[in-house]
């Protein structure tokens, strides 16, 4: 089988890798020339276990190679980035309408055409079926369409591709069963088989349901700050009922997935989605808290940064709320960053970083900041660790968390 994917991110990439190790012939496509020429040269761009071993086999055994343009195949995976519309939170589908117009030309009857990207619900019927019609071909007939979305989590994409269950949502029953046969080549986990529209909501609705029982725990955050409670004991207790299990509150909500798809189903049903507009934006809310505590421990001087990645132990930074709190704070402060995860030629060393520093700022919870070389900090540094992850520290270490936060309003 010859599978040609359109765009070579967090998604494309390992799917490309996936399908390449197991005997398909792949064209792993994207627009962006650099990222082409480096893919060709084993080059990889992403921080993801597994994968760079994957392509630089792939290349040496002739069954991958990057491309600016598609090229003929039996299916064509469309995984292209879907934001949302600002005024209306719509999913915008320019990138993915591209997609699919830019592989007509290379289309033939008999091919099936699935989309990974994660869109709003009867994208897939209303306005991404019409295209493939237009151009002369029956949907379930002579082309198969189906809407495939992903499900993993970034640091175990591969694994999770390989083995978690994929929901197949065909426009029709021919369009799911063709699709299936495409992800029987590589996925271990069961493929279920439904509707388009089914599949679509369901993918919004796994993360719509992370994102509000993340807002609850930041909501009981904001509470506990406000009323002299430790939020962190109470998440404790609660979460020893066998049937309750609070998420930890942070810093706000990262991601491709979490911070854009749930406006997906808000900007359908805006009247009656008001649980989850109300989540998103009790979500976006606190990089505003964390940045009004950072300015009641420390008034002004230097502060450290810990963690741009929205997600710990990855270099993945898209949507991540640690850069709208570093240009708040930028305003009144020095800022000095460090991500060991994330390449850019503005960020520090953790010894420059904390140097003369006072306070230290975690915003991401990268295995390197559980345990920090405190010889490197000054006495009477404060921490504050939004993330929860540090458990004690020197007794010349101030540390604040969400378990402390509110004898700040004490003082």
């Amino acid at each position: 089988m010859k599978v040609c994917i359109i765009g070579q991110g967090y998604i494309g990439l390992p799917t490309a890798a996936l399908f390449a190790r197991n005997h398909c012939e792949v064209v792993g496509v994207d627009v962006n020339e650099k990222i082409i020429d480096n893919l060709n040269n084993g080059i990889i761009h992403i921080e993801e276990p597994g994968i760079s071993d994957i392509i630089k086999k792939a290349l040496e055994l002739n069954v991958y190679k990057a491309s600016l343009t598609p090229e003929k195949a039996d299916a064509f995976i469309i995984t292209v980035p879907t934001p949302y519309i600002v005024e209306n939170y719509s999913c915008d589908l320019s990138y993915v309408i591209s997609a699919c117009e830019s592989i007509i030309p290379y289309l033939k009857k008999g091919n099936t055409v699935i989309i990974e990207s994660t869109i709003a619900p009867m994208s897939t019927d209303d306005i991404i079926k019409p295209i493939f019609e237009n151009a002369g071909y029956t949907i379930g007939k002579d082309l198969y369409l189906a809407h495939c979305p992903e499900r993993v989590l970034p640091g175990k994409i591969i694994d999770e591709l390989i083995h978690n269950d994929r929901i197949i949502g065909g426009v029709t029953p021919e369009c799911s069963v063709k699709a299936s046969e495409v992800y029987g080549q590589f996925v271990e986990g069961e493929l279920m088989l439904t509707e388009a529209k089914t599949a679509e909501l369901s993918k919004c609705m796994e993360n719509t349901f992370r994102d509000v029982n993340i807002a609850l725990a930041n909501e009981l955050a904001k509470i506990c700050a406000e009323i002299g409670v430790n939020a962190l004991d109470v998440i404790k207790m609660a979460n020893k009922h066998p049937r309750v299990n609070l998420h930890s509150p942070g810093p706000g909500v990262g991601g491709h997935c979490l911070a854009i798809d749930p406006y997906f189903i808000y900007a359908k049903a805006p009247e009656t989605a008001k649980i989850i507009k109300l989540s998103r934006d009790t979500n976006n809310s606190m990089p505003e808290f964390v940045c009004d505590n950072v300015r009641k421990i420390i008034k002004e001087g230097k502060i450290a940064v810990l963690g741009v990645s929205y997600k710990g132990n990855t270099g993945d930074d898209r949507e991540s709320p640690a850069y709208e709190i570093i240009a708040n704070l930028e305003k009144d402060y020095e800022i000095a960053i460090y991500d060991p995860h994330i390449e850019n030629p503005n960020f520090v060393s953790f010894k420059e970083a904390v140097d003369n520093a006072g306070l230290i700022l975690i915003l991401c919870d990268h295995n390197e900041f559980k345990n920090l070389d405190y010889e490197s900090v000054k006495e009477n540094t404060v921490i504050f660790d939004t993330k929860n992850i540090i458990e004690e520290v020197p007794d010349n270490i101030k540390l604040y968390n969400y378990g402390n936060l509110y004898t700040l309003n004490n003082n």
